[in-house]
């Protein structure tokens, strides 16, 4: 089993920053993609950012320029820097990653509970 645990969310006023992280523990071989997700009230859970084990990313058009999706394979960890944060930037923020694990020769994709992040105006 794999265990996805999510730091740094919290309240914070429009224009701040928040660095989310991250980090995978259990019988892990290797972890392949991993990225950040976000649900907003009433809305569907879409991806923000990803980042692939060589360091490629990707990011939701409407975080590009402000937020930045990291990873340090040798800790498990993925981190979200989040700056210019906007109202709309509100949501419960879920940590994704593709995992193979000792004895299972697929990719598992794992979830963490998600860690809130609000904005004031």
């Amino acid at each position: 089993q794999v265990q996805l645990v999510e730091s740094g969310g919290g309240l914070v006023q429009a224009g701040g920053s928040l660095r989310l992280s991250c980090a995978a523990s259990g019988s892990i071989v290797v972890i392949n993609d991993m990225g950040w997700y976000r649900q907003a009230p009433g809305k569907q859970r879409e991806l923000v950012a990803a980042i692939n084990r060589g360091g490629s990313t990707n990011y939701a058009d409407s975080v590009k320029g402000r937020f930045t999706i990291s990873r340090d394979n040798a800790k498990n960890t993925v981190y979200l820097q989040m700056n210019s944060l906007k109202p709309e930037d509100t949501a419960v923020y879920y940590c994704n990653a593709g995992v193979i694990t000792l004895g299972i020769l697929y990719e598992i994709d794992y979830w963490g509970k998600g860690t809130l992040v609000t904005v004031s105006s």
